[in-house]
């Protein structure tokens, strides 16, 4: 069924099934009835707005859904959706560029839900020097540009290690979401040639990080990196920003960055 034929029961039990919660979960949480959560799904009983609302915020429905939701209900959506263009993005846009800046000499960079580079600070561009203009948009897709046998691919020095935790994120991402954005990226970057598996053992790091481990030059450049997400953005563009910041993992990269900056 397309989403604009899909009634408000059919997008809860979808939700429902895609976080592995029982109609007895869902309900204790949001304080009501199974009884009447079943009546919800299968059309029987028709939610309020603030009903919606409680099973979503439940269901941790992203922004971008919960509209869908609303209006597979009958209600107006709540939250709007703006270009970072748009003047009445400015401050948020001013908010993203300080941060970014902030970060310098150290990379940093801002994707959309899609992986598409939003904004980069300047220690990203010594990163991609050489690389083809065809991979660097835009759009300019984060991951293609990670993984594709043209980019940064030959030079990471630790690609099967890298490769597996970004496709791992990336089939996370995908199987969290319903709107399938993600499937196509996926199915691409899986059929880039995997590289063989390493003899070295990964560097140990708690199980907290990956690191990165970059050839520019005759350096190897190792970085572990970040995510941060704009967790209040009442805006479905704002919350579907991912700030990914990278840090030296050693002294001898945090040295050959701030050469390169300088």
């Amino acid at each position: 069924m397309s989403i604009a034929t899909r009634g408000i029961g059919d997008h809860l039990r979808e939700w429902r099934t895609k976080r592995r919660m029982s109609q007895l979960d869902l309900a204790l949480d949001a304080e009501i009835s199974t009884r009447h959560l079943s009546f919800l799904e299968t059309g029987r009983a028709r939610p309020s707005r603030e009903m919606v609302l409680r099973l979503s915020e439940q269901l941790a429905v992203p922004p971008r859904d919960r509209n869908v939701m609303l209006a597979a209900a009958g209600f107006a959506p709540l939250f709007g959706e703006r270009s970072l263009d748009d003047p009445d993005m400015a401050g948020a846009r001013r908010a993203i560029d300080l941060i970014l800046a902030a970060h310098e000499p150290w990379p940093a960079l801002v994707v959309d839900r899609r992986w598409d580079l939003v904004a980069a600070n300047r220690g990203v561009a010594p990163m991609l020097a050489g690389i083809p203009a065809a991979l660097l948009g835009p759009p300019t897709n984060v991951m293609r540009l990670a993984l594709h046998p043209d980019g940064l691919a030959p030079r990471i020095v630790n690609l099967a290690e890298w490769r597996h935790h970004l496709l791992e994120r990336l089939r996370h991402q995908a199987q969290a979401s319903i709107d399938g954005a993600l499937d196509p990226l996926l199915a691409e970057l899986e059929a880039y040639p995997a590289p063989p598996v390493a003899d070295v053992r990964p560097q140990d790091l708690g199980g907290i990080a990956v690191p990165m481990k970059l050839l520019a030059g005759d350096r190897v450049l190792s970085f572990l990196s970040t995510t941060t997400l704009f967790g209040t953005a009442q805006d479905v563009t704002l919350s579907e920003l991912t700030l990914e910041t990278f840090f030296p993992a050693d002294e001898d990269t945090a040295q050959a960055v701030r050469m390169m900056a300088g």
